[in-house]
């Protein structure tokens, strides 16, 4: 649903008194006004209000119905289930994907089978769908290849898992009994990814993190107020391998695993390079990607983005990450609309503003949904439409 506040929405800057005006201006103003003086503030203090009038359009449920390809329901085991399934249909959300089907704690079963217990006694167990997840505790261990193996095919086979999580540990913080890191393409793990294939189940993987946390925090650096706010996220590159490394490894697991089908996760942390992530897409046609978390870097390059998935529409699926329904509005405003310069829903991850990609249905159509029924099994297709 769109909510237009101008009277005229073709580009005329006419606006509705009713809906915008002086006193609501005033108000809004008021309310976010910062503690910092007239002529001296902090970086974070300074959140100034556009007065730019242009036309406006809250999208707060998706034209078309989509499934979330990276979500994580951390208490799922216990959780209303009807109550999350009514908040997904106020976004036009169909299908849930949580990611995180053994929790924190990814040994023993128990917690798994909490999980898949209660997906498959609610009413709405269509509308879930959930991805096992393995540990690397004792990779040393002879057996530890045999056993994960045979847990990968049991949460398969028993317990109806359609796919594998790999967390940002491996590779990067992740280490042996000797304290060595456990590389993403080590060896050792070459069987899990091809069990993976051998089941016909995808393995959304999640390697390293913005290259900007490995630059200096300083001035130019434009994730600074994230790793001020976040400063465990700092890779100090004396104590962590290299962003090139970290990437270089899970491609070669891309490329070696030809038979398996990966979702790299957060656009493999390449949205601020497009093209290097479309030759990594041409390179490896078993390789899809989505958007999780990474709304803002399409939002602030418009016209090259949106050339961009509409070249690679087929290899892109929707993903949110974090369960917060309030800010889904924001990406469905920028993949829907041609809306300029509004807000991001947290300034540390961008502080810029945001800009509508407008895209062609048919890309929305197979971003929303499309893409996520060729790839992940068992998603009952009757919530989408058969076009």
């Amino acid at each position: 649903m769109s909510v237009c506040l101008f009277t005229h929405c073709n580009g005329q800057k006419k606006y509705d008194p009713k809906t915008y005006n002086d006193k609501k201006f005033s108000k809004q103003y008021k309310k976010k006004r910062g503690k910092g003086s007239p002529t001296q503030m902090s970086f974070e203090e300074y959140n100034p209000i556009s007065t730019l009038i242009v036309p406006e359009h809250q999208v707060l449920k998706a034209k078309y119905p989509f499934i979330d390809v990276h979500n994580h329901q951390w208490r799922m085991g216990n959780q209303n289930l009807s109550e999350l399934a009514q908040q997904m249909s106020a976004l036009n959300m169909q299908v849930m994907v949580n990611l995180s089907g053994r929790g924190w704690n990814r040994n023993g079963d128990s917690f798994l089978q909490k999980v898949m217990n209660n997906v498959k006694t609610s009413k709405h167990k269509n509308r879930f769908i959930v991805f096992t997840n393995i540990s690397f505790n004792g990779i040393d261990d002879p057996d530890w290849t045999k056993t994960t193996v045979a847990q990968l095919e049991r949460d398969v086979k028993k317990y109806g898992v359609n796919g594998l999580k790999i967390y940002k540990n491996l590779g990067l913080t992740a280490k042996d009994s000797k304290g060595n890191r456990i590389r993403t393409d080590d060896p050792r793990l070459d069987a899990i990814w091809a069990k993976c294939g051998e089941l016909g189940i995808p393995v959304l993987i999640h390697s390293g993190e913005p290259f900007q946390f490995w630059l200096p925090r300083d001035s130019r650096n434009e994730r600074w107020l994230e790793l001020k706010q976040k400063p465990g996220r700092y890779r100090n590159p004396s104590k962590y391998p290299s962003w090139e490394v970290v990437m270089e490894e899970q491609h070669n697991v891309f490329r070696k695993h030809k038979n398996t089908t990966f979702i790299d996760a957060h656009l493999g942390w390449l949205g601020n390079d497009l093209n290097r992530l479309g030759k990594l897409l041409d390179e490896c046609p078993n390789v899809y990607t989505e958007i999780g978390a990474v709304l803002a870097e399409l939002g602030r390059q418009p016209r090259f983005a949106r050339k961009w998935l509409i070249k690679y529409q087929n290899r892109v699926m929707f993903g949110k990450d974090t369960w917060r329904p309030e800010e889904y509005k924001v990406y469905f405003r920028v993949l829907e609309t041609e809306d300029e310069y509004f807000d991001y829903y947290r300034k540390r991850h961008a502080y810029w503003k945001m800009y509508g990609l407008n895209l062609p249905d048919e890309v929305l159509k197979k971003l929303y949904y499309k893409n996520a029924l060729k790839v992940i099994p068992n998603i009952d297709k009757s919530l989408f439409p058969k076009d």
